[in-house]
């Protein structure tokens, strides 16, 4: 508890939940990717063959994120929280089973299912956001958070290396690695997580804080049909196209790195801790920074959007990676462009929060990493196109787009939204 205040912290262990799900939540998808270049060795898959795998994955994500953001509105954060993360482990562990004889088939059907349950992930936790942070702290707690993606790409290369052979032999047993976290996160989920309003480890003081600058809600649902038609969904679903940007160095990393620049299997894990680290940073001081922006008297429109621009200017030196000869400072580059993207990403999920009811967040984060997710496919299919026709020439187009996107981009949000006028519990315009 705050001594000075009294007001309790309470929220601050339910984030630490959310960083540990989220760590686990990356952990599970990044590991075909930094196996990939293994992967692709041993069971003879062309560039289009891997791609099509990515793709399976990102069809059941963008399903899913239709579907569970408004299945999570419904269940509750607590059992809806819980049904994502048990569908995605147990997916994750099916991985271990494919056999190479069915090895793209196999692994594109785990891809799926694990796609589905992670869809759920983000709306869940943006929910619990909304639900337990005042919205001058969401930006920030949503940084911290969305940092642990970070925590887990970087664990993956390590225990990878640690378990797998550079043969590919043992490649089975990092699906399995995250089962028993996946459990005590469960656990300790189910025993722990309440409402703030009905926690009996809430003080009044800290209750009152959250919702200091909230409005009441009625316990009505919104269906996601209700919240489709609204411009401000589609400023939201037009920045996650973004997430393309972040599959790319999720799921083709290490094989750019491996086609370039020779680095495999067992000494991947130095170039992923640079990356990463910098994403983290870049997670967590670009949710401070629109929050200090709104503290020093800026509107929530202009601190927002100002963060934005300067995360979109910040990332444009990654369009330079597939032209430089120098493997580190293409891995600093690269580390750079994953900061500016997840520093981007920690003020788009506010984005929701700060515009619609707490009801409707999820289903809105749900439209808009099914937008994103298409966004993935899309590039997906043409990167593996290019890089089997024309070699290592498609990275190039690759990483200018990944470059150039988020200015473009940010323009179609402040078209689309450029006032950020919260809408009330019936998605009218409020007079804020």
């Amino acid at each position: 508890m705050n001594k000075k205040t009294g007001m309790g912290n309470y929220r601050w262990r339910i984030l630490a939940m959310l960083v540990y799900a989220t760590t686990i939540n990356y952990f599970d998808r990044s590991i075909i990717g930094v196996m990939a270049p293994t992967l692709m060795k041993m069971f003879d898959w062309s560039n289009n063959d891997y791609a099509n795998i990515m793709i399976a994955f990102k069809i059941a994500y963008a399903l899913g994120m239709l579907t569970m953001g408004g299945i999570i509105d419904r269940l509750g954060t607590k059992k809806g929280y819980t049904l994502a993360i048990s569908i995605w482990s147990i997916f994750g562990m099916l991985h271990a089973v494919v056999r190479p004889a069915f090895s793209i088939i196999g692994f594109a059907a785990a891809r799926f299912g694990l796609g589905f349950g992670e869809s759920g992930h983000f709306p869940a936790a943006q929910k619990t956001v909304a639900e337990w942070f005042p919205k001058k702290e969401r930006a920030f707690a949503t940084g911290l958070f969305n940092a642990a993606t970070s925590i887990g790409a970087i664990a993956a290369p390590f225990i990878v290396g640690w378990l797998v052979h550079e043969s590919g032999k043992n490649w089975q047993y990092p699906f399995l690695f995250t089962g028993v976290f996946s459990s005590i996160w469960v656990f300790l989920w189910l025993r722990t997580y309440k409402k703030p309003e009905e926690h009996p480890k809430v003080t009044k003081e800290e209750l009152e804080y959250i919702n200091s600058d909230s409005v009441v809600e009625s316990s009505e649902k919104i269906a996601w049909k209700k919240v489709l038609p609204k411009r401000q969904t589609w400023a939201f679903a037009a920045a996650k196209i973004t997430d393309a940007v972040w599959w790319f160095y999720l799921f083709w990393g290490a094989k750019f790195l491996a086609d370039t620049f020779d680095v495999n299997i067992k000494n991947i894990g130095i170039p992923f801790l640079i990356m990463y680290l910098l994403a983290d940073g870049g997670s967590v001081l670009g949710g401070w920074l629109s929050g200090a922006f709104m503290k020093k008297g800026w509107s929530v429109n202009k601190a927002r959007k100002m963060t934005l621009l300067m995360c979109a200017i910040i990332i444009l030196p990654v369009s330079y990676v597939a032209i430089t000869e120098s493997k580190w400072l293409a891995i600093v580059l690269i580390g750079i462009g994953a900061a500016g993207h997840q520093a981007w990403s920690a003020n788009i999920f506010t984005l929701v929060s700060d515009v619609f009811p707490k009801k409707a967040v999820a289903s809105v984060t749900g439209i808009g990493g099914m937008i994103g997710a298409v966004a993935g496919i899309v590039g997906d299919k043409l990167l593996g196109k290019v890089l089997d026709s024309a070699g290592n020439t498609g990275y190039f187009w690759a990483f200018m787009i990944a470059g150039s996107a988020y200015l473009v981009i940010l323009g179609v949000v402040h078209l689309l939204m450029p006032k950020m006028t919260p809408l009330d519990e019936n998605l009218e315009l409020t007079n804020e």
